[in-house]
């Protein structure tokens, strides 16, 4: 009897095994451009490109390959929401689609006039719109219902409304200014969806970002010398518990920084192809370079893990290129082709 019991014992022991053995089946792609490097390029035609995590395969011309239909007239930027990514175009459109397929999947067409970015938060989505690039006056965020991709309210705003960072229910718009100058950014409650706030940084507030410390921190380019009247680039971080600038740090004249990334407490930014970099604490800028990309063009900057990434428009006609360095050695690790006039760069 005891020699059953353990026989009975020792079958339900591999029942078991067997059972948590198919239970670490690992899942089924969710797509062909899953677990990847996407990048978009403005265009000419616009485009966007794709490049596996391991840097071993890549490809060019994702959504129309999909679709077998263009992205639009300068395709701007690109925003992720769960399994959707939304192509936003200056032309007044937003192309959905599945993000690791790119099968397209809608299209918001109305409600929006010259389309900058979008984010999300509160269940709904916040587009960045120029309105009249000339006209100062109509600029506006549009408040989109994510399942019907339709435009149900908009917000106005002050001239140039341009990235757009959502942290819980609060949005923070940069204002650059469209094809004049600005120097603010508006807080916006997605709650009431009302502007609560806005703060004042340096002129030209483009590139934002949250750091370890969990400030809000904004890069402004200032107005360059050609224009005959020079004013500071800064990095300002803001505290977003009381919207209010903590600290601003200036460059000196004629250096004006136009891009932004993060990555382990370190905050990297460019002047012209060259890569600086200061930590949270920092006092100041430097103006000391890590090291110079192979960038003719430098147009658009990222990071993730141990790897920093530049966006090449080369010049802005031919085919881009992407350029991907290590953060330690600044060594360059690979490049790829990317989409004519290559200026985003995101990770999916």
């Amino acid at each position: 009897m005891k020699k059953i019991i353990l026989s009975i014992f020792a079958m339900s022991l591999l029942i078991v095994s067997c059972s948590s053995d198919d239970d670490a089946t690992p899942s089924e792609p969710l797509g062909a451009y899953e677990d990847g490097i996407i990048v978009s390029g403005e265009g000419g035609p616009s485009s966007i490109s794709f490049i596996s995590e391991d840097l071993m395969t890549s490809e060019n011309q994702i959504y129309f390959n999909v679709n077998n239909e263009a992205t639009g007239v300068y395709l701007q930027s690109l925003g992720f929401n769960d399994d959707k990514a939304y192509i936003v175009v200056d032309a007044g459109t937003i192309t959905v689609v599945n993000r690791y397929t790119f099968e397209k999947l809608g299209t918001i067409s109305t409600g929006l006039t010259t389309p900058r970015y979008i984010a999300f938060a509160n269940g709904k989505g916040y587009v960045t719109n120029w309105g009249d690039p000339y006209d100062e006056t109509d600029d506006f965020v549009a408040v989109v219902d994510l399942t019907a991709n339709t435009v149900i309210s908009t917000i106005p705003v002050g001239n140039g409304p341009e990235q757009i960072l959502a942290e819980d229910n609060v949005v923070y718009v940069s204002h650059k200014g469209a094809y004049t100058t600005n120097n603010i950014v508006s807080v916006i409650n997605t709650s009431s969806d009302v502007l609560t706030t806005t703060i004042t940084v340096n002129d030209n507030p483009d590139e934002m970002l949250v750091d370890d410390n969990g400030d809000l921190v904004v890069l402004s380019s200032g107005k360059p010398a050609w224009t005959g009247d020079e004013t500071k680039a800064a990095i300002t971080k803001i505290d977003m518990d009381t919207n209010t600038v903590s600290t601003t740090l200036e460059f000196s004249d004629g250096e004006h920084p136009e891009l932004m990334t993060y990555l382990n407490g370190h905050l990297y930014y460019n002047l012209g192809s060259s890569i600086l970099s200061i930590t949270d604490d920092a006092t100041a800028v430097t103006s000391i370079p890590l090291f110079t990309t192979a960038a003719t063009t430098l147009y658009g900057m990222a990071a993730k893990d141990d790897r920093l990434y530049f966006a090449d428009a080369v010049d802005y006609t031919s085919a881009g290129q992407l350029f991907i360095y290590d953060d330690t050695s600044y060594s360059l690790i690979n490049s790829f082709n990317a989409p004519v006039v290559a200026s985003k760069i995101y990770f999916n």
